[in-house]
């Protein structure tokens, strides 16, 4: 299969348009960019990368995770590297559903062994260069004494050494195929992972050969295999089942010792094709099937002691009584010899501190494993299973607290319920103080709130946590993204639910308010939902997450829940499982059951406030305290949203660029200076009320995001009005001017949270100053315009990279119009 140069230049247009735009949300994906130099050739590649959320999504010019173009002496472009299209674990994403899996693919199915290294790319240039690269870099700028990429090279010439070829002898064949060739480096000396590597067993263990086409084509194993033979390299093992019952059946009886063929493996990836549904051919497809056992197990004893070395408590989620006993063991070698630690913690000797303890207690893993199972331990290994606290992640109107009403029918579970928490103060602390309460007389608590930002969860997380440190927190996720494709769906559903439930809720009485505003509120918790992701904090403080289909019947998502928590937690719960009888029934209790206590999403109005005398404020002088704003009427105010960032260190880059410029490229920063035109202040304006017809979404999703920071606080206390929304990271990349105006072209990067903060301004900036109080900050727009276009008809444009792409914090604030709190 050649290269198609039309094909490819569109790609490459395609992705050039896009480059570092940053927008975020439903309404496009942005890439990086990053042009490599490649050692012994003067050819440069591009590396082009996508956020890793944007590959859920269903309009990518290209899927392939690792993709390096170049230009041929001719200049035509081309693809030098293409690895495998983004792939995603079993249930993680709606595609790789059993149920979806079954309509969309055919056999036969391969099953590769998954290695337990990092990736390497290996293709041909056309001048006979052999390119290596790891999944984004060719290694040539690392600053990394041993970059992955070049250790993965020094392999390459290893194995090539073994059969005789040179370096040039393989990029040749590679090109002539037009191919890259895909492997994974797994070498415990230079980096080690979960499952050992020892000398003999280190190399590059090629698993994949894929075309270099914007569509995702791959070889098959035996191709794979038959290369690997001749030209040195280590084979991923790989099994061919023909019927997809027969891999769920292979895969499970592998996942109960989390091995195969007497080695551990973290998993298998599964490669097959896609239906053509009346297409000339069938796309390859690939998904994967992750063991979470004994390899959980593992990196909990890793972040354990890497936590004793800090001399900080460690975090034993699972397997209590052996972890303590590993723990037991690790103390003792750290303490005979103190140099262990400090490779431990460059990642060095994991394996070996691992290993020594299960010698000394004569066990494999997958032993400690199923002796749990039998206890029936549920993963304390002592018999005993902590408190288990469930935190729905969720919007109104996915049915959470249906399905928890379901689960306290059937097993009796503890149920604190936000809504029924009164008042205004200290909200969240006296939520988490009443699940420790309920903790006291239930093994399993539900703290049933939406949860659905990470400060909720880690708030949760962190104020039980403190009073029960042994908690085991447990996610019920009511999955929402990718945004772009399920949130149609969604709405429709949740709507039809809330609008049908009438005043049957205890804050979203559908049967009283209208339509538009039940609608409003909706929308607002939708735009702030932040999905869970368990390997970044908080979310990475669940010891389980079950994620769940807001689109399915609550039916279905209890039973989802019950399955997942007797396998995870074997004698949690009754030894008999409830049936499709028992479950139905508990539905319906649910469905039925009616709501008592009632009051408003807006504690301000009459009726919501706590019941008790009132208290006579003491008199006050002139002048009169002001009379509360609606929150309707602070949204009326707002002027727009901005991410302020640090004066210090924008006078500071500005200092550093011009300190020893020529007098003429000076000449604008010394004006400003000397006037005192440089401002005090320095923001990235995201949206003004202005531009708020041309960007309605944008406009409703900043709004809409402010109610949801002011839903609990104190309307009379101005100084709160004024929240934090959110954070941002702000990189400075450029500094654009003329005579008459000066600005940063800036680059916003989500902060701690992850939200991505999109900007109605054509291009982000930070303005400078201005040469006169005439010429006004919004004409950055009009600058960084005729910029961008090369334009400078109306006056020489001068630009000037910023040294070292500064990156800022900032906190995305709104501001009001004046006189809005009465100064």
């Amino acid at each position: 299969m050649s290269q198609d140069p039309h094909e490819v230049a569109e790609l490459v247009k395609t992705l050039e348009a896009n480059k570092g735009k940053g927008r975020g949300g439903h309404k496009g994906f942005s890439c990086k960019k990053t042009t490599f130099s490649v050692d012994g050739s003067q050819s440069t590649v591009d590396s082009w990368r996508f956020n890793d959320w944007d590959y859920k999504r269903d309009d990518l010019p290209t899927y392939a995770r690792g993709l390096f173009t170049t230009r041929r002496s001719n200049g035509t472009p081309e693809i030098a590297i293409r690895g495998y299209d983004k792939f995603f674990n079993v249930d993680e994403v709606p595609s790789t559903k059993w149920v979806r899996i079954e309509n969309d693919t055919t056999g036969p199915y391969e099953l590769s062994v998954k290695e337990n290294g990092c990736i390497i790319f290996m293709s041909g240039l056309e001048d006979g260069t052999l390119l290596v690269c790891s999944k984004h870099s060719t290694g040539a700028r690392s600053d990394v004494v041993q970059s992955h990429a070049k250790v993965g090279e020094k392999w390459v010439h290893k194995h090539l050494e073994s059969v005789g070829k040179s370096p040039r002898d393989l990029a040749l064949a590679l090109r002539k195929m037009n191919v890259t060739a895909v492997a994974e480096l797994c070498d415990d000396e230079f980096e080690e992972h979960v499952l050992e590597y020892p000398p003999e067993t280190a190399g590059l263990y090629l698993h994949g050969i894929n075309f270099n086409l914007p569509e995702f084509a791959t070889l098959s194993g035996p191709e794979v295999h038959e290369f690997a033979d001749a030209w040195g390299f280590k084979k991923a093992q790989y099994i061919t089942i023909q019927s997809l019952d027969k891999v769920k059946e292979f895969l499970a009886k592998c996942a109960e010792t989390g091995s195969w063929e007497g080695r551990d493996t973290e998993g298998f990836v599964v490669r097959c094709k896609l239906k053509s549904k009346g297409a000339s051919y069938a796309p390859d497809w690939f998904f994967k099937y992750k063991f979470e056992e004994p390899y959980l197990m593992y990196r909990q004893w890793r972040e354990c002691t890497k936590a004793v070395i800090a001399g900080k408590p460690p975090k034993i989620r699972k397997h209590k009584k052996i972890t303590e006993e590993y723990l037991t063991y690790a103390r003792r070698r750290l303490a005979q010899d103190p140099s262990i630690g400090k490779l431990y913690n460059q990642n060095h000797g994991i394996i070996k501190m691992r290993d020594g303890f299960l010698a000394e207690i004569g066990q494999k893993g997958s032993d400690i494993i199923a002796q749990e199972k039998a206890q029936g331990a549920g993963g304390g290994g002592d018999g005993q299973v902590s408190p288990v606290v469930l935190v729905p992640i969720a919007t109104i109107g996915c049915g959470k607290t249906t399905v928890a009403t379901a689960l306290v029918h059937l097993f009796g579970f503890g149920h604190i319920q936000n809504d029924n928490i009164e008042g205004k103060r200290d909200r969240p602390q006296r939520f988490a103080y009443a699940v420790t309460n309920s903790m006291a007389t239930h093994r399993v608590v539900i703290a049933d709130r939406n949860n659905h930002q990470r400060r909720e969860r880690e708030q949760i997380i962190n104020d039980v946590g403190k009073v029960l440190p042994e908690t085991r927190f447990v996610a019920l996720h009511y999955v929402h993204e990718p945004k772009n494709q399920m949130l149609d769906e969604i709405r429709m559903v949740t709507r039809e639910r809330v609008l049908e439930r009438g005043d049957n809720h205890q804050t979203i009485r559908a049967g009283s308010k209208g339509q538009d505003e039940i609608i409003s509120i909706m929308e607002g918790f939708l735009h702030r939902f932040q999905g869970c992701n368990p390997d970044s904090p908080p979310d990475n403080d669940f010891d389980e997450v079950i994620n769940l289909d807001v689109t399915a019947s609550s039916l279905e998502n209890l039973e989802t829940v019950i399955t997942h928590l007797y396998n995870a937690y074997p004698g949690l719960l009754p030894e008999a499982m409830p049936g499709d009888k028992e479950m139905r029934e508990a539905i319906e209790f649910a469905m039925q059951h009616q709501v008592d206590k009632k009051h408003d999403l807006d504690f301000n109005k009459s009726g919501n406030s706590n019941k008790g005398p009132k208290r006579t404020p003491p008199p006050q002088q002139n002048p009169a305290p002001r009379k509360a704003l609606t929150v309707d009427q602070l949204v009326g105010k707002l002027e727009y949203f901005s991410v302020p960032v640090s004066a210090t260190r924008i006078n500071s880059a500005l200092s550093t660029m011009f300190d020893s410029a020529d007098i003429e490229e000076a000449r604008m920063f010394r004006m400003l200076k000397q006037s005192r035109r440089i401002q005090g202040e320095f923001h990235v304006t995201l949206i003004h009320r202005a531009s708020a017809s041309q960007h309605p979404d944008m406009w409703q999703m900043y709004t809409e995001t402010y109610r949801g920071a002011v839903a609990s606080v104190d309307l009379r206390e101005n100084d709160k009005l004024i929240p934090t929304i959110g954070s941002a990271r702000v990189k400075l990349e450029r500094l654009v001017w003329d005579d008459r105006i000066m600005t940063f072209v800036v680059r916003i990067f989500p902060g701690q949270e992850g939200n991505m903060w999109p900007t109605a301004n054509p291009i982000a900036h930070i303005t400078v100053g201005t040469s006169g109080a005439e010429v006004k900050p919004v004409e950055s727009n009009q600058l960084l315009s005729r910029w961008e276009a090369g334009d400078s008809v109306a006056g020489v444009i001068h630009d000037k990279e910023v040294p070292g792409g500064m990156i800022l914090e900032g906190a995305v604030k709104p501001v009001f119009q004046r006189n809005t709190f009465g100064r």
